[in-house]
């Protein structure tokens, strides 16, 4: 097997700052309880230690493990943010640990955000959401296709690695050009929806939660369907879907 890296991409914004202790938002977990420019970074550690110990990488495991870990990631975040010069600002922060326990940060531009969008009460129904029932809900913001290929499951889609083929064909299938506000969903060989290329997709399904996780056929999408879309860097966006591609 050819070698490659475990990552995760977060959001670096000072303002992330003043929501320690901040009662307004109390639901902010790592951001709540301590005053870090890193967007939920125990989460994001979190998911990397879960990939690394799925493949037993002891070195990996090493660095990723404990309240040392976060703190050594912290470090290298604010470190890459101020070599690309967005210190005091906001960056996307790309973190690659490899096998050997190495880890490489890189931080690059990103839109602004209101803490809001990074930390939403809740998800407006779709005609919440569309205007038909609350004055200054969002509009989408992104396109949002169905792949028209199916994609297998495996450990490549279960854990995020720089083994990228399969969403990086579903881009390239989609028409998806870096930067462009358009997202693809993957299409399972089990007949549901599996994510999205570079996002987490919610689908409004008369849920009573904040957010349920449930198998979503994709044969149950419907054009125009508006779609609740999250990724590390961007926080929460309201999508629309106009088909397969």
């Amino acid at each position: 097997m050819e070698p490659f890296h475990i990552f995760t991409t977060l959001r670096y914004d000072a303002k992330l700052e003043a929501l320690h202790n901040d009662p307004n938002f109390a639901h902010a977990g790592w951001n709540y309880r301590r005053a870090s420019s890193c967007y939920m970074l125990d989460f994001h550690r979190d998911r990397m230690l879960r990939a690394a110990t799925y493949w037993d990488w002891t070195a990996a495991l090493g660095v990723l493990s404990g309240d040392a870990a976060l703190a050594r990631l912290e470090t290298a975040v604010l470190q890459a943010v101020t070599a690309a010069g967005r210190s005091g600002e906001y960056a996307r922060v790309r973190i690659l640990v490899g096998q050997d326990g190495q880890i490489e940060v890189e931080a690059s531009g990103e839109t602004e955000k209101q803490m809001e969008d990074l930390f939403p009460r809740g998800l407006a129904a779709p005609v919440e959401a569309a205007g038909g029932g609350m004055a200054g809900a969002p509009s989408p913001t992104f396109t949002v296709f169905l792949d028209g290929d199916e994609t297998e499951k495996s450990e490549f889609t279960h854990y995020k690695t720089t083994r990228r083929a399969m969403y990086n064909g579903a881009r390239e299938r989609a028409g998806i050009k870096l930067g462009e506000p358009k997202e693809v969903l993957l299409a399972a060989d089990d007949g549901g929806v599996m994510e999205g290329s570079v996002t987490t997709p919610y689908f409004w399904r008369q849920e009573s939660g904040y957010a349920v996780e449930e198998a979503v056929p994709s044969s149950s999408l419907v054009d125009g369907e508006l779609i609740w879309l999250s990724n590390g860097a961007k926080g929460f966006l309201l999508g629309k879907l106009q088909g397969k591609v």
